[in-house]
């Protein structure tokens, strides 16, 4: 299951919440997921805890890890920083639902494992199959 938080941010269009629970699907994230939707502010007090960068980024992903995924129930959270996201989607020329998709695949691909700092390209590519694959029809 995918529970979105999303506070004051209202969602674009229609079918988001289904294309992740299709990602998620597709990815074989074991466990409920949590993606929330944040303010830059709370994306930059994240990113400056747990990766010891002081500016807001797109997507943090937090693995449940093996202890709380045992059994299957949670395999972790996403944050997808609004802001950056609105911002992105205006430099890549595409709709924020396309962004926050996108950006949501990149989470799940680092809830399941996966490190495009080490993996040779191989979660990028994962990435945009499924991107291109699940991205079709949305504005």
């Amino acid at each position: 299951m995918i529970v979105l938080q999303r506070q004051e941010f209202t969602l674009p269009g229609r079918g988001l919440p289904a294309r992740l629970r299709r990602a998620a699907g597709r990815i074989a994230v074991e466990g409920d997921v949590t993606v929330r939707l944040a303010g830059a502010r709370e994306a930059r007090a994240l990113n400056r805890e747990f990766r010891h960068i002081d500016r807001a980024t797109d997507v943090l992903s937090f693995p449940a890890g093996p202890a709380a995924s045992a059994g299957g129930d949670y395999a972790g959270d996403i944050l997808i920083c609004m802001p950056v996201a609105e911002a992105q989607a205006r430099r890549a020329g595409h709709s924020l639902a396309r962004e926050l998709l996108l950006l949501a695949i990149h989470g799940l691909l680092h809830l399941k494992g996966l490190d495009h700092e080490a993996d040779g390209g191989e979660m990028l590519t994962a990435q945009q199959r499924l991107f291109a694959e699940l991205s079709r029809w949305l504005p």
